[in-house]
Parts: C-alpha cells; sequence; structure tokens
C-alpha cells in the first residue's frame, strides 16, 4: 500500500522492509512462524528456496542486458570479478583467523568464500531504484548488475577449494580436483550448458512465434520455466546452477528478440518483487540470532560486528580504488567507491558449505568447529550487510551533492518553444518519472530521464524558462530519411537512428 512511498521517497527497497518483518514475525520476537521448524532438515530447504529465487533473478538479469553486452563488457567485468574477487577472498580469511583464532587461515577460507560474492538481489534493490535512475549512469548500473551475478555465480571455485583443503588428505588431490570437478565440470560444463540451453530455446521460441504455434502468455512465462528447467538439468548434473541460470538469460537475449517481445510486459518485475519479498522475509525469520555470541567457541558480538566493518572496508573497495582505471565503464574514485561498496550475498552458498561438511567423511576439529560457527559468523555479516546497504541509498540522498555522471541537458529558448534531441532505448521505451517533481506542466527540478539503451547515458531533463509537456512522446522509426525536430523559426537535422522527440 505505501510500495511508492517508501520506494521512490525514502529509498527502502523491499530487501530491508522483507528482512525486518521476518525478523518481526519469526522465533525470537512474534513467534508467529519458524522456518526452522517447518523441516527435519532446514538447511535443506533453505538451500533450494535460496537456489529458485537466486537463479529467476540472474535468469531476469542476464535477459535485461542489452544484446552481446557480456561480450562488449568482457574486459571489465574480468577486471572487476577476478581480483577483486581474490583479493577480497584471502584479505577476509586473514582477518577471520585473528578475529577467531581457533579456525584456521584454510577454515578462514571457506567463511571468506561464503562472504565473498555480492547479493544479486540487494544489487538488483539498489541500482534499480530512482535515486540510481537518477545519479548512477546506465553503464555502471548494468555492468555492476552484471558482475554481481557473476561473481555469486564464480564463488563455487572459492569455496571448492576450501572444502577441499580441509578434507582431501593431500594439497595435490586438493588442487587436482578443484581444476577438475571445480573448475571444468561445475563452472565451464554449467556455463556451456546453460548458454546452450538458452540458445536453442530462444531458436525454438521464435520458430514456434512464426509458426504461431505459441501465444503471449506462454512466451513470457519463459521467464520461470526455462529458469525451473535450467537449474533442474544442472542441479541433477552437480554443475553449478547458478551461473547456468544467468548464461541462460544472457543467451535467450543474445540477438535481442525477446526482449522485443516482452519488453513492454512487468511479468519479469512482478515475479522478482514477489520472490524477493518472500525469500527476505524468509531469511529475517530464519537468522539465527540466539547464536550470535557463543563464548565457547569464541563468537561474540564484539568480534562479529568487527568483522563485519572490516569486511565493508577491505573485501572490495581497495581493490577497486586501485584498479577503477582499467573499467572504462568507471570514470572516477567516486564510482569506484559506490561500486565496491556492495554488500554480502552468503545465506545461499553458507548453507550449500554447512551441507557439505556434513556430508564429509573427514571429522577433523576444524570441521566441527566450522559446522557451529559458519552460519552465526555469515548470517551476522548478512544482516549487517543488509541494514547497511539497504539503507545507504537513503543515506546518500540526504547530501545535496552525491555521486553522478548523469549528463543534464537545459533547452536553449527559441520563440516559445524548447528543442530537445534525446536517443532513448526504444524496446522498451524507458522515460522515467522522478517524484517530486511535476512532469505534466515541468514545475519540479526534473522533469523527467531518459536511458540510452546503446550508449550507456543517462539524461535528465531539467526545467527550463518555458513550461513544456512530456506527454507529448513519439517514437521516430527513423528507417527513412533524417528525421528532425523544429521550432518555429529554425530546423536542426537529427541521426537517422531511433530516437525519442518531446514536443513543447
Amino acid at each position: 500500500m505505501l510500495s511508492l512511498l517508501v520506494k521512490e521517497r525514502l529509498y527502502i527497497n523491499e530487501v530491508v522492509l522483507g528482512t525486518g518483518f521476518g525478523v518481526l514475525m519469526g522465533p525470537h520476537t512474534a513467534k508467529i512462524f519458524d522456518p526452522r521448524s517447518w523441516v527435519s532438515d532446514p538447511n535443506a530447504l533453505t538451500l533450494e528456496i535460496m537456489r529458485v529465487v537466486l537463479a529467476t533473478g540472474l535468469f531476469a538479469t542476464g535477459v535485461e542486458l542489452p544484446r552481446s553486452f557480456m561480450v562488449k563488457s568482457a574486459p571489465s567485468l574480468l577486471v572487476l570479478v577476478v581480483p577483486t574477487m581474490a583479493i577480497g577472498w584471502v584479505t577476509s580469511a586473514a582477518f577471520i583467523h585473528v578475529l577467531f583464532p581457533k579456525l584456521d587461515y584454510v577454515s578462514g577460507l571457506l567463511v571468506s568464500a561464503c562472504l565473498t560474492p555480492t547479493d544479486p538481489i540487494v544489487c538488483a534493490a539498489i541500482l534499480g531504484g530512482n535515486f540510481a535512475v537518477k545519479h548512477v549512469p546506465l553503464n555502471l548500473r548494468r555492468l555492476l548488475a552484471a558482475e554481481s551475478a557473476t561473481n555469486d555465480s564464480l564463488a563455487y571455485p572459492f569455496l571448492s577449494i576450501s572444502a577441499y583443503l580441509l578434507t582431501e588428505p593431500t594439497r595435490s588431490i586438493a588442487f587436482e580436483k578443484w581444476f577438475v570437478v571445480g573448475w571444468l565440470y561445475q563452472v565451464i560444463l554449467g556455463t556451456v550448458l546453460g548458454a546452450l540451453v538458452g540458445w536453442l530455446f530462444s531458436q525454438l521460441m521464435q520458430y514456434a512465434q512464426r509458426r504461431n504455434f505459441i501465444d503471449r502468455e506462454s512466451y513470457i512465462a519463459q521467464y520461470i520455466a526455462l529458469t525451473l528447467f535450467i537449474i533442474g538439468v544442472t542441479r541433477t548434473l552437480g554443475t553449478d546452477d547458478l551461473l547456468a541460470a544467468f548464461a541462460a538469460g544472457c543467451a535467450v537475449s543474445w540477438d535481442g528478440h525477446f526482449n522485443d517481445q516482452v519488453g513492454d510486459e512487468l511479468f519479469s518485475s512482478i515475479i522478482d518483487l514477489v520472490l524477493n519479498c518472500a525469500c527476505f522475509i524468509y531469511i529475517g525469520a530464519w537468522l539465527p540470532l540466539n547464536n550470535f555470541s557463543i563464548p565457547e567457541l569464541g563468537l561474540t558480538p564484539t568480534k562479529l560486528v568487527a568483522l563485519f566493518l572490516i569486511i565493508l572496508a577491505l573485501r572490495r573497495i581497495p581493490s577497486l580504488l586501485l584498479l577503477y582505471r582499467w573499467i572504462p565503464e568507471i570514470n572516477s574514485w567516486r564510482q569506484a567507491l559506490f561500486s565496491g561498496h556492495f554488500g554480502v550475498g552468503a545465506v545461499f552458498i553458507s548453507t550449500l558449505a554447512v551441507i557439505r561438511l556434513e556430508e564429509t567423511e573427514t571429522d577433523s576439529t576444524q570441521i566441527q568447529l566450522l559446522k557451529q560457527t559458519l552460519q552465526p559468523i555469515v548470517s551476522f555479516t548478512v544482516l549487517c550487510s543488509i541494514t547497511v546497504h539497504g539503507l545507504s541509498i537513503p543515506f546518500f540522498s540526504l547530501g545535496e551533492h552525491t555521486l553522478t555522471s548523469s549528463r543534464s541537458l537545459i533547452g536553449t529558448r527559441t520563440a516559445d518553444t524548447f528543442d530537445w534531441s534525446l536517443w532513448a532505448r526504444r524496446s522498451p521505451r524507458t522515460t522515467e518519472r522522478p517524484s517530486g517533481a511535476d512532469v505534466e506542466r515541468g514545475t519540479g527540478a526534473t522533469a523527467g530521464v531518459v536511458s540510452d539503451d546503446r550508449t550507456g547515458t543517462s539524461v535528465t531533463l531539467l526545467e527550463g524558462r518555458a513550461n513544456f509537456k512530456v506527454e507529448d512522446v513519439e517514437n521516430i522509426s527513423g528507417r527513412g530519411p533524417s528525421s528532425h525536430a523544429s521550432d518555429e523559426e529554425g530546423s536542426g537535422s537529427r541521426p537517422a537512428a531511433p530516437f525519442t522527440r518531446l514536443n513543447s
């Protein structure tokens, strides 16, 4: 009932609200429901819930990226993902070992592997809000969304090597299994399988549409059907299902046909909203709040808070401040700081780690200690991360000079009209109307934001000295001669490609 007020005025997303509601309704407060009491193995239930929610979000992220985006942005993603994850992994492990000396460094690596990836759901909630649309360039938002999806999927290799070092008799065997199973089978095969299935189904759907075999509802339902199919196949084979779902989403929209067909539909956004709300309500009730203080195991609230602050400051920010010069989409240290502040996505990978530890035949002291301390450490970090990062946008919005690379165009008055030449995303059209401005008459400070899907720029329309209307927006196909918009006295040429024209 208050979603527009909360999200567009207060900049608080469903992640924070869902988690808070789950904590209030959960076993530690109102005691209305307790997810851990539903089944005999709550870890298995949590793992599958998170698997479906994450895979759906990753598939949607892949679908919504522009055509061939992963190839064009591969150099930036390579710099953004690999060294950033590796540096954060080893750095966090060292501090975990220092703060919790009962855990050796290898055990710290396993805990750190759960804290290495960013949360794609939290990332999407932050990058998709009105604040981000106005203040974060479109190409940077897309890069961070793709990076979040990629590094969440690549947490498998970091978890695998840590687990193999703990359970295998020698390091040579551990590294051999890590390369063969962790990389070749899980990551590479999972990626290839997801991309192949996604491309195959995109061709089948195009063929079915040309023959009028498929209706629009079934076409749009592929968001869910393909996601469940991909994770079902890859889970059965034991490969990286999250990375396969993301690769499938990228392959489905590779030629842009899928987006052209479903671009005006809100189905994926509705599904994301429903799943995300339910997921974080579940997480809020699932959090083991009673286990945040176990002095005999070395867990105290003071140490947990110190670990979170260290992870917040050192896990991503230093490496991005050093490497952003090699990432074209990041233009300044302020954007690098913003890109590095995102939180952890650890519930799925930590639950997977606990299940693997329970299934292993090795029963060393370190494994027993990890079984008891892994989820309290990770869940406390997740709770703090959701709180801090979910409220970071409201904090940033209080400042008058926030980071922005959006270009502002103020129209030059010619006679009684304004002449605008704006590139806009053609399908779906993205003309976003921010809150607090009378877009109809142009009386607010900001009259609208138009994003270009091809060049990655975000253009903010500001009020000039005369009123204008944004309701007269035309989509010019640009197939004929060069189109243009003119005032009463003069005219200006415009590119022949599609653009959006606003008439005064």
